[in-house]
């Protein structure tokens, strides 16, 4: 609730700082000047509402998103040995991170991935796939585990939404004022909303999220380095590491995108196209435990 209460407060103090500075820069008196009537308060306050709105919804429905689309069957009795070990195992990384225990899944594919979402470190789910159980030893399957139960802990899941809302009500509020522009003084439309204002709006936003999407991104990839710590913590560097090591082996899990930032790996490269990239290289991640291990037996 704290987190939520500060993002909250920070993105209001980002729009009113931005209502502000587009006053002093004169922007609503041009637009004033060429006939729009833009309320600039109303629309910081539309846009926090489309920003946020959606993220949040996202967000409460995530477990319930997650099982329809994987398939993830919840153990709520262990059948089988497997079963019984892994509840223990989430149950016993859930006392020592301090969080209530969250539902533990597995879903349907020959691949090796997991992921964690839900809409509070206390009502979580941890899903693995039947591959990573058949392919993985204990050791690594607890390693990747301690990955996903830190993604948790950490609050990742509704931080990221929240940066996803603040950018969201960027894009918003940032697109429509480029569309009065463009359509009031560029164009010189009169009355209404002509096309041009909702073929700007649409492009404008267009670009806008692809270029916000990068600031999500660069979080995203930061939170795995974390997480990879905590799962190192967990289970081992050597678990972790031998996990991270197993999956760079083969062709990553396509999970849903929604469901990708907080899978244990993406298959992504570096370059240019790492800033869209959710997960950072598995061969960076490797190398940052690999030091994180030689410092502490210094």
């Amino acid at each position: 609730m704290q987190r939520i209460l500060l993002f909250l407060i920070t993105n209001i103090a980002i729009m009113l700082v931005l209502s502000i500075t587009l006053r002093l820069l004169g922007v609503d008196s041009i637009l004033a000047d060429n006939g729009s009537d833009l309320d600039i308060q109303a629309l910081v306050i539309l846009s926090g509402v489309i920003g946020f709105g959606g993220s949040f919804i996202s967000l409460l429905i995530s477990k319930w998103m997650a099982k329809r689309m994987t398939g993830a069957v919840v153990i709520k009795q262990p059948t089988s040995s497997i079963e019984k070990w892994l509840v223990e195992t989430v149950a016993k990384q859930a006392a020592i991170v301090g969080i209530k225990m969250p539902e533990v899944a597995i879903f349907p594919s020959p691949e090796m991935n997991a992921f964690a979402t839900g809409a509070s470190k206390n009502k979580a789910l941890v899903a693995v796939s039947q591959g990573l159980l058949d392919n993985m030893a204990q050791g690594e399957i607890e390693a990747v585990l301690g990955h996903e139960m830190s993604h948790i802990a950490n609050g990742d899941m509704v931080t990221l939404t929240l940066i996803q809302g603040v950018v969201n009500t960027f894009v918003v509020f940032l697109s429509r004022i480029v569309g009065h522009v463009v359509d009031r003084v560029i164009l010189k439309n009169e009355r209404g909303h002509g096309i041009g204002y909702f073929v700007t709006v649409m492009i404008s936003q267009l670009v806008l999220s692809i270029l916000a999407s990068t600031i999500v991104m660069y979080f995203s990839r930061k939170r795995e380095y974390i997480a990879d710590t905590g799962g190192a913590d967990l289970a081992g560097h050597q678990n972790m590491i031998n996990a991270l090591k197993r999956l760079a082996q083969r062709e990553p899990e396509a999970l849903p995108e929604q469901l990708a930032a907080f899978g244990i790996d993406k298959k992504s490269k570096p370059g240019f196209s790492q800033l869209w990239a959710s997960h950072p290289p598995i061969e960076d991640r490797i190398a940052a435990l690999e030091e994180r291990a030689r410092s502490r037996n210094k």
